[in-house]
């Protein structure tokens, strides 16, 4: 799974490099370091079709990204970050949090207009995005227990009935808007909407339609350079 992350991390970086280096104008290609909170869910439905009641957990983005310019006030905005997402159930005394992380990869399309001494700007675009850890936490009143997310496509006979398993890849839409100060200091609003089916495929309920989807929203703080 390391191997992943590095081959991630390589195909950005020569992205970047190669865009760097077609580029005729110093300064037109810029690069930004962002972090910032997420508040994530798990939305979808349950195996008799009834909507999941999940509720919100907090979580934490990090990553950087390139901003590229496609035309006037228009640029393309790779990126590569580090993302904590998931959701928690509660009932009565009992409650069960899903934790997750990826290594998520945006690919935004952003406008920029002047407003003020620095700029608005507003962006949309897909992502992708890759498990790479996470865990289960179920808790009474009495006790507390932990298990560590599985990740695969599919559960097979001979799987732990007591892990808890995901689909390692997950893609879906960032919408978002912010204002970027004339120094590179920027502050943005972000939303996403996953659109995979995350619950793994299982040989106990081979006819099973539930679905499971990430969806959240989260502020972001950044400097560009």
């Amino acid at each position: 799974m390391k191997t992943k992350h590095v081959f991630l991390i390589l195909i950005f970086t020569s992205f970047i490099s190669s865009a760097m280096a077609q580029s005729n104008v110093p300064g037109k290609i810029s690069l930004a370091v962002l972090g910032g909170v997420n508040f994530q869910n798990l939305n979808g439905e349950n195996t008799e079709g009834i909507k999941l009641e999940n509720s919100l957990i907090v979580g934490y983005h990090i990553g950087i990204n390139a901003q590229i310019p496609v035309a006037p006030e228009f640029y393309f905005q790779p990126g590569l970050q580090f993302s904590t997402k998931g959701s928690k159930y509660t009932l009565g005394d009992i409650s069960s949090t899903t934790k997750l992380s990826y290594i998520e990869m945006p690919l935004n399309f952003v406008y920029k207009g002047l407003l003020g001494t620095g700029y608005i700007f507003v962006g949309l675009g897909p992502y992708v995005a890759y498990g790479v850890g996470g865990k289960s936490i179920y808790e009474d009143a009495t006790s507390s227990t932990e298990s560590k997310i599985e990740f695969q496509n599919e559960v097979v006979s001979g799987d732990p009935l007591t892990s808890v398993y995901v689909k390692p890849f997950d893609a879906g839409g960032n919408i978002f808007f912010g204002y970027e100060m004339a120094g590179g200091l920027f502050m943005q609003l972000n939303a996403q909407l996953g659109m995979l089916n995350i619950k793994p495929d299982s040989y106990l309920h081979p006819d099973d339609r539930s679905t499971l989807k990430n969806t959240g929203y989260g502020l972001s703080l950044g400097y560009r350079f």
